[in-house]
């Protein structure tokens, strides 16, 4: 992983952390053959309201610290399952029933896991 790499990473954990994301996951894709990009980033909120705190703080905390935009985002409209892309990671944040039924962790069950401790 490269510097810019770890630097989005510990951004986007850093803005998750700071609305009391729950149980937040990186998975490491890079050493996987088919997939999609290098990490997923799973974490889930208790409402909606959170879990649209958690997506903007993401935006705005890697806007200002990094200067980057997601490139595609995705589910604002219900707040169930908000997904932001950005090059090498893509941000899932979750209602815990939604992450629960689509189980991204099961579905990349070959990526490295490393779990993140809550501040």
């Amino acid at each position: 992983m490269d510097n810019n790499d770890s630097n989005l990473l510990s951004t986007i954990i850093d803005a998750i952390q700071d609305k009391k994301g729950i149980d937040i996951v990186d998975l490491n894709l890079s050493k996987l053959e088919y997939s999609i990009t290098d990490h997923f980033v799973i974490c889930h909120g208790n409402s909606n309201i959170q879990v649209e705190a958690i997506a903007d703080s993401v935006e705005d905390k890697v806007k200002d610290n990094l200067n980057m935009r997601a490139w595609h985002k995705e589910g604002h409209r219900n707040a169930q399952w908000i997904l932001l892309g950005y090059a090498g990671v893509i941000v899932h944040i979750f209602q815990k029933e939604h992450r629960d039924f689509y189980n991204l962790e099961g579905l990349w069950a070959d990526a490295e896991v490393n779990y993140i401790e809550n501040d």
